[in-house]
């Protein structure tokens, strides 16, 4: 079906912002964004993030959202969207989507992923605060050497409008896991436990993936010629499906 009004005005929104950022190739997210450290006691931040069903979509989306547009130290917002502007760009509900937007934003501040700075007759300024969730102060991952790269057109062709938050939480993982291999990957348990997501969040957002042609799984053997082969599960991603729009889009 063809884009309707909502999704267009949505896109051009997201395209404006990366255009505005200058933003091109990789937006960067630290590794321990996305998988937390051997002795951590909880799950990694992006884990926090979608818990919670349907009312992780929307602060994920903002959250990806404000690092993509926010370039440059400090790392803020300074005329950022207003509620009604964040509902415009995630196209939400027009009516339920300030509400929406304002309470995740809140949700942001409250557990230290941003600063929200109240500004007199304008929306609150947002400042990015550290990736890990600490309230400490953030930094390009660019600099601190490895880091997890989300491709831009995640954002400008609509992706992270289309994507669920599990699927997107899996999105971030295998780009974590698989690095720059280009050959299909096994993950082992225990480095899947670092993720912080459920086996069944896990099945979910690979089917989606899957359907989406974002993700392809194989059943190999594991394994040298001495050891004992065991059929697993080996992942391969599909990146360049992030140039064009999303299946149901077209």
């Amino acid at each position: 079906m063809p884009i309707d009004e909502v999704r267009s005005e949505a896109l051009g929104l997201l395209q404006g912002a990366a255009d505005k950022a200058k933003r091109r190739g990789y937006i960067p997210f630290p590794p321990t964004f996305v998988i937390a450290p051997e002795d951590a006691d909880g799950p990694p931040p992006l884990a926090r993030l979608v818990q919670g069903g349907r009312g992780g979509r929307v602060r994920l989306q903002l959250y990806m959202c404000i690092t993509m547009m926010a370039t440059g130290k400090p790392y803020d917002l300074r005329t950022p969207p207003s509620p009604n502007g964040w509902t415009r760009m995630l196209a939400l509900d027009r009516k339920k989507g300030p509400r929406r937007v304002a309470s995740n934003l809140k949700w942001l501040a409250d557990k230290k992923f941003i600063d929200l700075q109240p500004q007199w007759g304008r929306p609150s300024a947002i400042t990015l605060l550290s990736a890990t969730g600490d309230g400490g102060e953030y930094t390009q991952p660019r600099e601190e050497g490895r880091y997890v790269g989300m491709p831009v057109e995640f954002w400008t062709q609509g992706w992270v409008l289309e994507l669920s938050p599990t699927a997107t939480a899996l999105l971030f993982v295998l780009r974590e896991a698989l690095g720059g291999h280009s050959e299909p990957q096994y993950i082992s348990t225990t480095r899947r436990q670092r993720y912080g997501l459920s086996s069944d969040t896990w099945t979910k957002g690979r089917k989606e993936l899957e359907a989406r042609e974002l993700l392809t799984v194989k059943y190999e053997p594991q394994g040298s010629f001495y050891d004992f082969t065991r059929l697993r599960n080996t992942y391969q991603l599909t990146l360049e499906r992030l140039n064009d729009y999303p299946p149901s889009w077209s």
